[in-house]
């Protein structure tokens, strides 16, 4: 089973590499990009055959190790 897990900073949180590419993409012409959030995409390949269980299984990882929770919100896609 795959799950893909999105991450990342919570509203509020500055987020320096987004500006970061934000200024960059108007330094090569494109106008009218007010704002970039950055994040990260992670996907496993799970031995877990029900779908819940690996939701449950891979939101216990988010919460230990692949996302800051405190500055970051994360999403699960089981596929």
């Amino acid at each position: 089973m795959k799950a893909r897990v999105h991450v990342m900073l919570k509203n509020g949180v500055l987020d320096p590499q987004g500006e970061a590419v934000r200024h960059a993409l108007g330094t090569l012409g494109f106008e009218g990009v007010n704002g970039v959030r950055q994040g990260k995409v992670i996907e496993l390949d799970l031995a877990e055959t029900d779908p819940e269980a690996a939701r449950a299984q891979v939101a216990r990882m988010c919460e230990t190790l692949l996302a800051n929770t405190v500055i970051e919100s994360y999403t699960v896609e089981i596929a």
